[in-house]
């Protein structure tokens, strides 16, 4: 597998694939994660490949199996700000994975970018929904540990957040 920025000749296949993140998502018992609200939308999408903080996972044959958003620096992501139910180990510059999702054709796609993404930032932020059991035991699998409760602005459904750090 590899990993490279989008391009906005790959927003649609990156499209396919949340389209069926937000079907798996349902079918395993996370139906309002993204579902209710079509998440992601496509301004979102072409905006993060505009910026350079989409990326996509391809597998041997260069055929995109997975998409995600990183960003890595200070206090970049608002809505982590205020934790609840727990902290944060450290205020430190921090990677951030955001709408990280695959199209399940290849085993161990998630786990290969969010280690992508760690080994970049050293320090890496993600948070999903309560419902979203796949990914609790993806991110416990990998060595995050859930620091407590954010909030998001799309939607009213609180979020766990997890990091990963050095130690």
């Amino acid at each position: 597998m590899k990993i490279r920025n989008s391009k906005e000749t790959d927003f649609n296949r990156i499209m396919e694939i949340y389209a069926f993140a937000r079907d798996f998502m349902a079918k395993t018992g996370n139906p309002y994660q993204w579902g209710p609200t079509n998440w992601p939308p496509e301004t979102l999408i072409r905006d993060d490949i505009k910026n350079g903080q989409s990326y996509v996972c391809t597998d041997d044959d260069d055929k995109i199996i997975g998409t995600f958003f990183f960003k890595f620096g200070n206090d970049i992501e608002p809505a982590y700000r205020d934790i609840i139910d727990g902290e944060w180990s450290e205020d430190a510059a921090y990677g951030v994975v955001h709408r990280i999702a695959t199209d399940g054709s290849v085993k161990g796609t998630g786990k290969y970018c969010l280690d992508w993404a760690y080994e970049r930032s050293g320090y890496l932020r993600i948070d999903t929904h309560p419902d979203n059991v796949v990914m609790q035991k993806l991110l416990n699998k990998l060595g995050f540990k859930r620091c407590g409760i954010i909030h998001v602005m799309e939607d009213n459904y609180p979020r766990y957040a997890y990091e990963k750090r050095e130690k």
